[in-house]
């Protein structure tokens, strides 16, 4: 089962947290502490940190890398949705990014799909990464066609291969030969490293 732990300073949101990750039965709640010292104190086995941006002490991309470097991989939930906290936090080594507005069941899908080594961003935050348009630069995303530049911005949304092969109307085993190119083009490898890739590059 996926062990879960919070970092909120809110107390109300906090236990809010809690009985979303715990409604189902999918995951077990191992802590839930006010701040990044307080986590560190409680030394919780974690495979997944649900992290607020703004707390007392460590806090913001200092908070998510401090955890992050803990080994344990990072959602963050924060009432902040500016596109730069997102690029900082993912920069920081964050998996995932919700909204503190984002449901239940967008944050047990937030925690399934980061323990399972992919990344996801909020709902309310994917429209914008996925139309996000900007006038040609000089900058790494430049060098992918179009079609590339499609499955990038959905992989920065969260999508799974299987999702955006049903969205394209393609075949898996065209994304992951999409994918390859844009890896070769890049040298961006891992799924968060080509969502930091969009949102640095191609974010409004």
């Amino acid at each position: 089962m996926t062990s879960v732990a919070i970092v909120d300073d809110h107390p109300l949101y906090r236990s809010g947290l809690a009985a979303a990750v715990t409604e189902t039965g999918e995951f077990e709640l191992t802590a839930a502490a006010e701040s990044v010292e307080e986590f560190d104190a409680l030394a919780p086995a974690a495979d997944v940190v649900l992290l607020d941006l703004h707390l007392p002490g460590i806090d913001g991309s200092a908070g998510v890398a401090h955890v992050c470097a803990k080994g344990h991989r990072v959602v963050v939930v924060s009432a902040a949705g500016a596109a730069t906290d997102v690029i900082d936090a993912i920069a920081a080594g964050a998996m995932g990014y919700l909204t503190k507005d984002a449901q239940g069941e967008d944050i047990r899908r937030a925690i399934a799909a980061v323990a399972k080594g992919q990344t996801y961003v909020s709902p309310t935050l994917a429209s914008y990464l996925i139309t996000a348009n900007r006038e040609p630069a000089d900058n790494p995303t430049s060098r992918l066609s179009p079609r590339e530049l499609e499955i990038l911005a959905l992989v920065a949304a969260g999508e799974t291969d299987r999702d955006i092969a049903a969205q394209l109307f393609i075949t898996t085993a065209t994304v992951h030969s999409h994918l390859d190119r844009i890896r070769d083009k890049t040298g961006a490898r891992r799924r968060s490293q080509l969502t930091r890739l969009y949102l640095e590059n191609e974010r409004p």
